[in-house]
């Protein structure tokens, strides 16, 4: 499965997921190493950098801001191969 098509189904099961929140994809070339998705849910947020597969290489910065952006509030690489606890840190992050 390519990134993108593994990026759109995770924007509809995150939709499903939190009703209302509001998910943004951000423009890679703005901020290099920015990750993918921003979730904007209720007064809380998290960040996403979607991966193909776990095994895909990791842009210059982009674990930089992962890992500053998870000490502000929930960021992490997600892929298929670790999806369901991501998905399920996300929630818990956001809805605790």
């Amino acid at each position: 499965m390519r990134e993108s098509q593994f990026q759109a189904q995770l924007i509809k099961k995150l939709g499903k997921m939190l009703p209302g929140a509001i998910i943004l994809k951000n423009d890679p070339n703005y901020i290099q190493g920015i990750p993918d998705l921003i979730i904007l849910y209720k007064e809380r947020w998290a960040a996403l950098e979607v991966k193909r597969t776990r095994l895909a290489q990791v842009q210059p910065n982009q674990a930089h801001y992962v890992r500053t952006m998870n000490a502000m509030s929930y960021a992490a690489f997600i892929c298929p191969e670790n999806e369901r606890e991501v998905l399920s840190e996300v929630q818990r992050s956001l809805c605790a």
